[in-house]
């Protein structure tokens, strides 16, 4: 089964625990997940109301638009 599951962030959150700091992605783009490994950079430059759908070597492909 495939599901396509949208994404409207484009930075990680920090989560605190303790004194130490721990990135969680939510790009959805994190080779690393739940941790953040910088994927969302690539996202600086994309526009809003735009979808956009990422393949598996992380290329942007422009998909559509979306009404809200």
């Amino acid at each position: 089964m495939t599901r396509i599951v949208m994404h409207k962030a484009q930075s990680p959150v920090e989560v605190k625990i303790g004194d130490e700091s721990k990135w969680v992605c939510m790009c959805g783009l994190s080779g690393n997940k739940p941790f953040c490994d910088g994927s969302h950079k690539k996202t600086k430059d994309e526009i809003e109301g735009k979808v956009y759908v990422y393949d598996k070597d992380g290329n942007r492909i422009e998909f559509g638009s979306v009404k809200e």
